[in-house]
């Protein structure tokens, strides 16, 4: 597996796969990787004859008093479980690499409509400096594919459609969210808990289970329904910022008649800062 730190080295690898007729797939990452991450590295494989797994804490998504600072980087560890999972290219580049100038003054990408709701309404900027550093990602390494995490649901939803209306040349791929066996997403600040805390997070993803069970045999109050989760969370030692139940295609407000839907949640519980989602089938009679 090569290990590339500057866009100069990526740029050269990346044509002579394309002057041998090779796909590209990107996973984009911030590291401290997981066996959620390295699912994304098998599907990716699946899609294209060379994988590049970018590894880079992006500061323009981070707020004031976020973790940029310790958010773990674990960059040996992340080498070799990449090169475990026959990866081809590590791109691990420095913040000047991504960011040429001031940051302050740095072009941005907004999608609006999705940028500021969810977590978005608790996190300004946060979506932005997502969709910025997945947009220069993209024009770096120009894959063919791009692979996301369910985990990450708005995320990947503001990812299609920044897709979609930049006309980026790029097929955007879903995986669907790894867990531990308690039900526990995974995620890199899981690693922020402790025993304690780890003993309560599968709370969330309970209790979006209980809302996801609720929905499917037919309630209909959502409100309701999110308040009460909101509570239980509450109670459990969580500190929920939402729960919410969405349309899957586009996270607006679910109407009559909507059958894809999903239920998203971020709650923080400690130091960490924990998101989820359950997907729901609605059937209407």
């Amino acid at each position: 597996m090569l290990v590339v730190h500057s866009k100069q080295e990526l740029a050269e690898q990346i044509a002579e796969w394309r002057q041998n007729d090779e796909h590209v797939a990107l996973v984009a990452t911030m590291g401290s990787l997981h066996a959620g991450h390295l699912k994304l590295v098998e599907l990716a494989r699946e899609h294209a004859e060379r994988v590049v797994v970018s590894i880079f804490v992006n500061p323009t998504q981070f707020g004031p008093g976020e973790d940029y600072a310790t958010y773990p980087r674990t960059l040996e560890a992340d080498r070799q479980a990449l090169m475990d999972a026959d990866a081809d290219l590590l791109f691990a580049p420095a913040v000047e690499e991504v960011y040429t100038g001031d940051l302050e003054h740095a072009t941005r990408v907004e999608v609006p409509g999705l940028s500021d709701i969810l977590c978005g309404a608790f996190r300004p900027g946060f979506f932005s400096g997502i969709a910025t550093v997945v947009t220069r990602l993209f024009n770096m390494v120009q894959p063919q594919v791009a692979v996301f995490g369910e985990k990450d649901y708005q995320q990947l939803v503001m990812i299609r459609r920044m897709v979609r209306d930049l006309c980026l040349p790029v097929e955007v791929q879903g995986v669907a969210t790894e867990r531990e066996s308690d039900g526990l997403a995974m995620s890199s600040r899981n690693g922020y808990l402790s025993a304690a805390e780890r003993q309560l997070a599968p709370g969330l993803y309970r209790a979006l289970c209980e809302v996801r069970d609720a929905v499917e045999s037919g309630a209909q109050d959502y409100h309701r329904l999110e308040q009460t989760a909101m509570e239980v969370l509450s109670v459990a030692g969580f500190k929920p910022d939402y729960v919410s139940i969405r349309r899957q295609a586009d996270l607006a407000l679910p109407g009559t008649g909507d059958t894809a839907l999903i239920v998203l949640a971020a709650a923080t519980l400690g130091s960490a800062r924990l998101i989820d989602n359950v997907q729901i089938s609605v059937t209407w009679e």
